[in-house]
């Protein structure tokens, strides 16, 4: 008996540590999803307000600069530098990388906030944030192997893609709607997918240590990937243009 209550005991202590890494884990990713959040809206604020700022991204026939093309594309090549090579970079250079990442992101989003209303921004920004609680909570509680559903989601992403891509030469409004919608189920289900994925990786890891601060910040790429790509999907239905 004796043994048995030891054995108990054990497992329980087992599961408690295992459960403090988790959370721990996922505080780390939280943080640095929110600090990456912080920097994208103060810059994009900053540039959406100082015409000066503006001027540095668009030439004097509205179109595009050097340096807005810089920060519309850069952006993708960072989080595919990331993607491939995070394992090689120290901790130090990859949080230079994602705050770089974070404030191009601010950059290439001020456009948004010229081209719709401020309310209606505010409000769609309410309404993902409230989708993205929800779904996280979804992944982070559920039993259920989100594994597959991810392989499917990640598919329909590349398949919105190509979609996007072909649209720009045809212009349909219909499509674009259609786009939009699909783009909508797909981030929403990603959401549970990857934080069910990340409280995984978590349960696998000792804490304290780089790897796990390194895995932290690609975790919290991911979900910031998500809920901006959520937010710009949802403003293509809640938006007011000015």
């Amino acid at each position: 008996m004796n043994f048995i209550n030891q054995q108990d005991q054990n497992q329980a202590q087992s599961f408690d540590g295992n459960a403090t890494i988790v959370k721990n884990f996922m505080s780390n990713v939280f943080s640095w999803m929110g600090i990456a959040m912080t920097m994208t809206a103060v810059t994009a604020y900053f540039f959406a307000n100082d015409e000066s700022l503006m001027r540095l991204l668009v030439n004097e026939t509205g179109g595009m600069s050097i340096l807005g093309w810089v920060v519309m594309l850069a952006p993708l090549g960072l989080v595919l530098w990331l993607s491939r090579g995070f394992q090689r970079m120290s901790y130090g250079t990859l949080v230079i990388v994602f705050s770089v990442f974070s404030v191009l992101m601010g950059m290439s989003l001020s456009f948004i906030l010229l081209a719709y209303t401020g309310a209606s921004i505010a409000q769609t920004f309410v309404t993902t944030a409230v989708m993205f609680g929800v779904m996280a909570v979804v992944g982070f509680t559920t039993k259920t192997d989100l594994t597959k559903f991810g392989a499917i989601l990640f598919m329909a992403l590349i398949g919105i893609i190509i979609a996007s891509v072909i649209n720009m030469f045809l212009g349909s409004g219909m499509m674009d709607y259609i786009i939009s919608f699909i783009g909508v189920l797909i981030f929403t289900g990603l959401i549970a997918y990857d934080v069910q994925k990340l409280k995984k990786i978590g349960s696998g890891l000792m804490y304290q240590n780089q790897d796990a601060n390194k895995l932290a910040i690609m975790g919290a790429l991911s979900l910031y990937l998500d809920f901006i790509n959520l937010f710009l999907f949802l403003l293509r239905f809640m938006g007011n243009r000015r």
